[in-house]
């Protein structure tokens, strides 16, 4: 076994020979969640985290300020803007120069992401969408049927279609320039297509068989999991629970790993949002806590996310919450397997190390022979992350055989032509990765898969709740204690916890099997009390055959790394079933009755 290896297995305290159990001296070490539970703050304003748009603006406001951002955005880092490229920009985005001007300080004066463009909800102004709704839907019907087709009709044309139908309907008739503007916020690539066919279109994709060159740090990273070829123990009993997973980013310019995820659940839209979140921020808090004395500098917000088409990669909140941040999505060609080779080997690089662990898996069956992996297995979930962060930072430090460089001295000269663009708040940039749900609001709060949230903040909304829309909510299903809500005006996100503070935090993973549990002993209605009930039995459970089964360790190791079960907080008492309100008492009992069927809006 090499040097390297020996430093790091000495670093956790394992003796390098025989790499027996008993070694195993190092205090566990854990991350701290983003996400503390239980969480029922009573500092609600303070704890607000900003929603500037991301799903309360309609998808065509939202696509124009995605384009004009892909037009604004490298203006305003050019540094002045010349008339010449004021013309260009005021071309492409189909504005006045004025109103180029007006953009580019509103970028600057901004936070540089997509929302500070989003255009006026109430002003109506120029560039905003200032034709009636039934207006609109005539011309993206004639847009549809008459210029997206091999006919090509041209614009005058379209127009003219177009002041027919209105007329007919007794509509006004849009203006020819308002017809050219919505023609030029049409994907271009789509529309080639739509045209004049697949084979014209190609010019607007990159070079077939050929990667898009790459020319500076962070401009594209890839993101990839894979399970780990490694039998992990629990905490507790020092016995197998099976392979975790991990999720790694790589930044393609200098070959550096800069985000990297460990967990007991299998890859889903949350494991690409934290590897995110530790891709953006200050790597030196998570390493204190792991208690590794390394450098790992390379953090900051990429340019490009590269993925491949797996479900979890195609989520609403990956996709809006990259748009706010000014991340782009590309995914790799179907059938171009070597679009995506290096954030593969860098995996597989890794997972070579992992092979000189005891507990190894290798790579298959016929690799192992009769090596007895789980007999042999003696490092935790949180010893593994601290060794790999070791591993990492040997990785760094090698020669890489494509660039000819170190990772680490790529990144270094990479970064002297300017500063990775960093997240200070790691909470706020999390909460918009995570999964979506919308619901509205009753006298009692928000129903959630049988469970009830309640803070007194939700008290002026409740009064005038019959004038408000469903609430977007977001969730972590790590830790559902508590949730987050946008307020009505878009402005900022609530924290939101269990309306009976005493329930244990769960995660959504021990919610399902519980609420599975009750359905098998026919159950055909779940409350609230029976769930938390359900779910200290299989707690007890779990603990009592810990001992017993690698799933029941597992389990119990999971919970312990999501939040688990924490003391529950003495707290006021809850809120009063029936909050007074104007209305019959038919109106109240359907307001205290039981809530809307769950609507999935992404799957985990």
């Amino acid at each position: 076994m090499s040097e390297v290896f020996c430093a790091m297995l000495c670093a956790l305290g394992m003796e390098c020979s025989g790499l027996r159990a008993s070694g195993v001296s190092v205090p566990v070490c854990t991350m701290r969640p983003l996400f503390h539970s239980p969480v029922h703050d009573d500092a609600v304003d303070e704890d607000r985290v900003p929603e500037r748009g991301l799903l309360t603006v309609p998808d065509e406001v939202w696509t124009l300020a995605v384009r004009r951002a892909e037009v604004i955005g490298p203006l305003a880092e050019a540094g002045t803007a010349g008339e010449e490229a004021v013309n260009a920009a005021a071309a492409q985005l189909g504005v006045s120069r004025r109103q180029v001007y007006v953009l580019l300080r509103r970028w600057r004066e901004g936070r540089g992401v997509v929302s500070d463009l989003i255009p006026g909800r109430s002003s109506g102004g120029r560039g905003g969408q200032r034709l009636a709704a039934e207006v609109e839907a005539v011309i993206r019907e004639v847009l549809r049927k008459h210029y997206l087709t091999r006919q090509r009709r041209t614009t005058a044309a379209v127009h003219r279609e177009i002041g027919q139908v209105c007329r007919a309907r007794g509509l006004p008739v849009p203006s020819r320039g308002a017809i050219v503007r919505r023609i030029a916020g049409l994907d271009p690539h789509a529309e080639k297509i739509a045209r004049e066919g697949a084979d014209a279109a190609r010019a607007l994709e990159s070079a077939g068989g050929q990667v898009p060159p790459i020319a500076e740090v962070l401009e594209q990273v890839q993101i990839d999991h894979t399970v780990v070829d490694l039998i992990v123990v629990d905490e507790r009993h020092r016995m197998p629970i099976g392979r975790p997973y991990v999720t790694v980013g790589i930044d393609v310019f200098s070959r550096c790993i800069v985000g990297l995820v460990i967990t007991l659940e299998a890859p889903s839209a949350l494991s690409v949002g934290l590897c995110l979140a530790h891709m953006v921020t200050d790597k030196r808090a998570w390493l204190e806590r792991l208690g590794v004395e390394v450098s790992w500098p390379m953090a900051g917000k990429p340019g490009e996310l590269y993925l491949d088409n797996a479900a979890e990669f195609k989520s609403e909140a990956l996709r809006r919450g990259c748009e706010e941040h000014g991340i782009a999505l590309r995914y790799r060609p179907p059938g171009r397997p070597h679009y995506g080779g290096i954030v593969e080997r860098v995996i597989g690089t890794l997972m070579e190390m992992v092979h000189e662990l005891p507990g190894t898996t290798f790579s298959n069956p016929a690799q192992r022979g009769s090596y007895d992996s789980e007999a042999r297995a003696v490092l935790t979930v949180a010893e593994l992350e601290k060794w790999l962060a070791l591993a990492v930072a040997s990785y760094h430090g090698q020669v890489h055989g494509t660039t000819g460089q170190t990772p680490q001295a790529r990144w270094a000269a990479g970064i002297e032509r300017g500063t990775p663009m960093m997240v200070a708040n790691e909470t706020a940039f999390l909460v918009d990765f995570l999964p979506v749900i919308r619901r509205t609001l009753t006298r009692t709060g928000f129903v959630i898969n049988h469970v009830r949230y309640f803070s007194d903040a939700l008290k002026p909304w409740i009064a005038r709740r019959d004038r408000l829309d469903r609430f977007v909510i977001r969730r972590d299903p790590r830790d559902i204690s508590r949730i987050w809500v946008l307020d009505p005006d878009g402005a900022s996100y609530l924290p939101v916890p269990y309306r009976t503070l005493s329930h244990p935090a769960v995660s959504v993973w021990e919610h399902r099997a519980a609420v599975q549990r009750l359905r098998e002993q026919g159950r055909a209605q779940v409350d609230e009390e029976m769930l938390f009930r359900m779910v200290e039995q299989m707690r007890t459970l779990t603990d009592t055959a810990a001992s017993a089964t690698r799933k029941a360790r597992r389990d119990a190791e999971r919970r312990s790394r999501t939040g688990g079960a924490p003391p529950a907080k003495p707290a006021a008492a809850p809120p009063p079933d029936d909050i007074p309100a104007d209305g019959a008492s038919s109106a109240r009992a359907a307001d205290a009755g039981s809530a809307a069927p769950f609507e999935v809006i992404e799957q985990w």
